[in-house]
């Protein structure tokens, strides 16, 4: 019993405790999640400005929200230059050829991101494992059994 006590209180000041490795890989997931979101809004943008671009149109009608989920419609007048958010609350006004290379350019770097990310969970994965399998040997515990199901005739 003491052995088991001694291991566990090294695992959790070394902060290998599933708990707090589940808590670690939820948050990663999150984070991955959200990057995902962003690119998925920055295709949504490259579509909108290719569909402008082929239509050559120079007014464009529009609805705008107001917050809340409250739209006005609008019309713009020359849709050639477009504002694209950039980070930090800042808006740059692009055409529509320099927001294509900036869409690109970011979407290179957030799935970049994705990967890291993608990475971090699988070596906290591992950890969890890790530490599951040396509690499970110095409990002398076999592998858990897997529920065996019946196979329809």
């Amino acid at each position: 019993m003491g052995c088991i006590y001694n291991v566990c209180s090294f695992l959790v000041v070394t902060g290998h405790t599933s708990c707090c490795c589940d808590c670690r890989l939820r948050r990663v997931l999150e984070q991955r999640d959200g990057v995902y979101e962003k690119i998925a809004q920055y295709l949504q943008l490259k579509n909108t400005i290719e569909s402008l671009k082929e239509s050559e149109t120079r007014g464009l009608k529009t609805e705008i929200d107001l917050g809340c989920n409250f739209y006005v419609q609008a019309h713009v007048e020359d849709s050639s230059k477009i504002f694209v958010a950039v980070g930090y609350g800042f808006f740059v006004e692009l055409t529509h050829s320099e927001a294509l290379k900036f869409i690109e350019k970011k979407t290179n770097q957030l799935t970049a991101h994705t990967e890291v990310l993608t990475k971090d969970s699988a070596k906290i994965k591992a950890n969890i494992r890790m530490v599951l399998e040396g509690l499970r040997e110095l409990q002398s515990l076999t592998d858990v059994p897997e529920k065996r199901t019946r196979d329809a005739l």
